[in-house]
């Protein structure tokens, strides 16, 4: 299996067209939570296209579990730059809990409610972010990357971490290439979105809606 390059980048709104008042650390979260959730769908797709095996169910979930804490640990190092402490806290707050339901929703249709006693799918997730993300503040910023106003860009450690965890997901043939997929194509996809993003959403001037036009056709 060679390296699948990049296909071309997803398109997401991401900047609040409408004025009025100062949209807040949950307004904020909400956006994001939305974006976060299509870039880890994304990832999934691009790696299926790239003739990983991610089967429907279980796998899916394991694999989109990762990639969303990975995401949450991005955001939130640029939340960091971008927000006093109790806002920064309220926000990625706020954007787990977000996250979690969506993936409760999903998990729940298709594989069922977590079993009796055991904890819902929304929390294990919550659980999962707890203890992940402890790992992920031991790795820092690429030292190469150039300075774009709040953003981060995640060392080769960061990402490589992904790639590991995102290993026991896949099926036996498949785990000796996903460490360089995840490194050469689907992280830096990914993550440039997220920071794209958080810089539009955190941007005060309102975008102007584009004119609509008629075709001819």
């Amino acid at each position: 299996m060679s390296i699948t390059p990049h296909t071309p980048a997803m398109r997401i709104k991401s900047h609040w067209f409408k004025p009025g008042a100062d949209k807040g650390p949950a307004d904020h979260a909400s956006a994001m939570a939305f974006i976060v959730w299509r870039v880890a769908q994304s990832m999934l797709k691009r790696m299926r296209g790239a003739q990983f095996d991610i089967d429907a169910g279980v796998p899916y979930f394991a694999f989109m579990r990762e990639v969303l804490v990975f995401l949450v640990a991005v955001t939130d190092r640029i939340a960091h730059a971008r927000l006093e402490p109790e806002a920064r806290v309220e926000f990625t707050v706020a954007l787990v809990r977000h996250l979690a339901r969506t993936l409760q929703e999903n998990e729940d249709d298709l594989l069922g409610p977590a079993p009796a006693g055991a904890p819902s799918h929304a929390d294990t997730f919550i659980d999962m972010v707890n203890e992940v993300t402890t790992h992920y503040a031991e790795f820092g910023a690429d030292p190469k990357a150039p300075d774009d106003g709040g953003g981060f860009h995640p060392d080769f450690a960061f990402v490589r971490y992904l790639g590991s965890r995102l290993e026991p997901t896949l099926p036996e043939k498949d785990r000796r290439w996903v460490i360089e997929q995840v490194m050469a194509a689907e992280a830096p996809e990914a993550v440039g979105i997220v920071q794209r993003s958080m810089r539009d959403l955190f941007d005060p001037t309102p975008r102007r809606a584009r004119r609509s036009t008629m075709s001819g056709e």
